[in-house]
């Protein structure tokens, strides 16, 4: 039976190594020899990256339909330093619902073992203990259910594979009011209406912010309208007051805004399909037929409902009156760059506030304060890119932020920004340009609203709204500034063979009916970095040449593929689009390697 078997290129699979240890087991600890004769997908991700949240819920069915062969490991693998905590990788476990175990992997030990460059990085293990697939990005999971089908079908027949339950052993619940509420809105009835996002609700709170009066949804994954025992909400986050008096919902996992009748508890749909946004897909349109990404906060700018559209690194508008919405700016290009929206970069922008003159935002990725004027320009006030991040006080342009949720625009002009990853309140004065900090030992706030001369800040991680007076005086502060743990990869000055590697899944072919089907963007920060080789192809491997009088810098690089059932018979076969962007810190070094391998799926095999 094994001269049949599909032939694939095979490596023996490094053992799982975590300082953090085993989430989701029970206390049991693992290794590769207690998973062998299962199929095993390691899911390298980090709890900061929209993309790797993407695919937590790609691997949800598949989870599900292949449960006594396959177990699915989330490998934690940490950017901010906030993300090493081990505590703060325990609520993200809970807060996006994973149901499969999960190894703490704080120093980056497995991720370099499996030379894994990007998050997230999906590796199959067939049942011997063999590394068979690699798999950067999303859109993977059609591709995987059929190599786990033909993984199960060969080793049934060798007699390798072992079925049965797997590791996973869920948490107790805890019986808290709120649980990982993601934002909040000041009623004018002087309530609060909060997104009780890992319980799949909204809670409206009495003014002590404490007591709950009304919930709205099941308190189930779902996408359904109704009334307040009916609707279903999918991990909800952004609340906006419209005119009318209702309430507009981003709907982050359902990929849609939803509307809130305060006085019915009615839900209906707004915009969104409930379909993920994917690169082809419209970009403007009538709102209930237009596929939206991950909107993770709203807010009223202009007379249009503004949309932090994270899962694509956009803001997008919904017209309330036109029932329609659009792509307001952003390229979906993840980085820093500022300039008229069309041509502006964002990454994974996470909270809005609305003023008279400015759309503030809170760009979570690069860790930056920025924001929109009345006539569309982009610009940032706090924030150099996607690598530098920590807790520093003072002048804008060397202040520095970790992990920004929310934003709120203050009485006097200023801003207060929910600074998340530092568990602190901080604010930026656009008259002095300067950045101080109002409050420390929040635990992961991701918004606050103001009550009075009181700010309500909603503390995520810690499951409730914490009422802070606005201090005359800022609180004081140590500085401390950070890069991403990832080490720099050394490459030669000079030339440089990019390869995006890319195999279409089995019984599968690249889509060419409409032109190329692959897509390469390459920049680099900084920009002399690059003497050759930036800008759009759709060839997947590119000659770069690197400036040999710049010592480190960032490689950006975004490939997208398409790939169609390869069926001839079949006159609308089923097609899929497979993309990541990377974000490769070099440095130049005499000696080091001339060709870069990124791989988007399939393996390696030069």
């Amino acid at each position: 039976m094994t001269d049949s078997a599909p032939r694939r290129a095979r490596v023996r699979a490094p053992e799982l190594i975590g300082k953090g240890g085993w989430l989701n087991t029970g206390d049991q600890q693992y290794t590769l020899a207690d998973l062998r004769g299962r199929i095993v997908v390691l899911d390298f991700w980090t709890f900061c990256c929209i993309n790797c949240l993407h695919v937590l819920d790609e691997l949800r069915e598949l989870e599900e339909k292949h449960r006594d062969t396959l177990v699915v490991i989330g490998v934690h693998s940490p950017k901010f330093v906030h993300e090493a905590e081990h505590q703060a990788v325990v609520d993200a476990v809970e807060r996006y619902g994973v149901a499969h175990p999960v190894l703490d992997d704080p120093e980056l030990a497995t991720w370099k073992q499996y030379a894994v460059r990007a998050w997230p990085t999906l590796v199959v293990i067939d049942p011997e203990g063999y590394v068979v697939a690699q798999h950067a990005g999303e859109g993977h999971a059609h591709a995987i259910e059929r190599l786990v089908e033909e993984l199960e079908a060969e080793h049934e027949a060798k007699g390798t594979l072992r079925r049965g339950d797997g590791p996973y052993v869920p948490p107790e619940p805890e019986p808290t009011t709120l649980r990982f509420p993601g934002k909040a809105l000041l009623l004018p009835s002087g309530n609060f209406l909060v997104s009780d996002t890992t319980r799949h609700q909204l809670v409206e709170l009495a003014g002590d912010a404490e007591t709950a009066l009304r919930r709205f949804g099941t308190g189930t994954r779902g996408f359904a309208d109704g009334g307040p025992d009916q609707a279903s909400f999918n991990e909800p986050q952004g609340l906006a007051l419209l005119d009318d008096g209702s309430v507009v919902v981003a709907d982050t996992v359902n990929h849609a805004l939803r509307r809130l009748d305060l006085a019915t508890g009615e839900v209906t749909t707004l915009a969104g399909t409930g379909r993920q946004w994917w690169q082809g897909s419209a970009t403007s349109g009538p709102a209930r037929e237009v596929d939206l990404s991950s909107p993770w906060d709203v807010a009223v700018f202009g007379g249009k409902v503004w949309i932090a559209m994270a899962g694509v690194h956009q803001l997008w508008t919904y017209d309330p009156d036109a029932g329609t919405v659009a792509v307001a700016a952003g390229t979906t290009n993840e980085g820093l760059v500022d300039g008229p929206g069309a041509e502006a970069w964002f990454a994974q922008p996470s909270g809005l506030a609305a003023t008279a003159d400015r759309l503030w935002l809170a760009d979570s990725e690069t860790s930056a304060l920025r924001w929109v004027d009345t006539d569309g320009q982009v610009h940032t006030a706090v924030g150099t890119g996607l690598f530098d991040f920590g807790h520093r006080d003072g002048a804008a342009g060397q202040a520095l932020f970790q992990h920004p949720l929310g934003v709120t625009a203050l009485p006097d002009g200023s801003v207060a920004v929910a600074d998340t990853y530092n568990h602190a309140l901080r604010r930026y004065d656009p008259a002095t340009g300067e950045v101080t900090t109002l409050a420390t030992d929040l635990r992961e706030p991701s918004d606050a609203v103001l009550v009075g001369e009181d700010i309500v800040v909603v503390e995520s991680a810690r499951h409730r709204l914490t009422r802070l007076r606005l201090p005359e005086e800022a609180v004081r502060v140590e500085s401390v500034a950070h890069r991403t743990r990832r080490a720099a990869t050394e490459v030669a000055p000079g030339r440089l063979r990019l390869d995006v590697i890319f195999q279409a899944p089995a019984g599968q072919k690249l889509d060419t009916r409409y032109g190329p089907s692959t897509r390469l963007l390459v920049s680099a920060t900084p920009p002399e970095l690059l003497l050759k080789g930036e800008g759009a192809d759709t060839d997947l491997s590119r000659e770069l040449e690197l400036n040999p009088a710049v010592s480190e810098g960032v490689l950006h690089v975004s490939a997208m593929a398409a790939s169609c059932d390869d069926d001839p018979a079949n006159e609308y076969p089923a097609c899929h689009v497979h993309q990541q962007d990377w974000g490769v810190p070099l440095r130049l070094t005499e000696g080091g390697t001339d060709r870069l391998p990124l791989v988007l799926a399939g393996m390696d095999e030069q």
